[in-house]
């Protein structure tokens, strides 16, 4: 077993984990400020712009997650494989995981995706229904 061949695959790994977390960080706080500045405006409509950010940040995300996973499959056939003789050394083609890792669109309805945008989008149009209702002139 290579250990720098894992070691490098955990890189990896360790970056796309990162960026997803990141991803969250900036979907919160875009979709916070668009929120605000709705309301602020007494322009609910603008709230609706929030989807935008959310639905993207969601696709990226699970594009991510879905790499994430990939390279996990990798790490998993490089660990059991003590020979080297499946898989080439400092190998990073993730070609043999695609039939075990899900598709993207699967990728993107799973819980930790799926639920955290959801549930984001969700309260926006929550939001703007109530910024709607609520602002004097029905948000005109």
């Amino acid at each position: 077993m290579n250990v720098e061949h894992l070691r490098s695959i955990q890189g990896v790994i360790n970056r796309m984990a990162q960026v997803s977390f990141i991803l969250k960080g900036w979907t919160v706080t875009i979709v916070v400020a668009m929120i605000g500045f709705a309301a602020n405006t007494s322009m609910p409509w603008l709230g609706l712009l929030t989807l935008f950010p959310s639905l993207l940040f969601g696709g990226l995300d699970a594009y991510y997650l879905r790499q994430e996973r990939l390279y996990r499959c990798l790490y998993e056939m490089v660990r059991l494989d003590s020979d080297g003789k499946v898989i080439p050394s400092f190998s990073m083609n993730t070609k043999p995981c695609e039939g075990e890792v899900g598709s993207w669109w699967r990728t993107l309805l799973r819980p930790t995706i799926g639920c955290f945008y959801g549930v984001i989008v969700l309260l926006a149009v929550i939001i703007v229904i109530f910024l709607y209702i609520n602002t004097g002139d029905g948000g005109r």
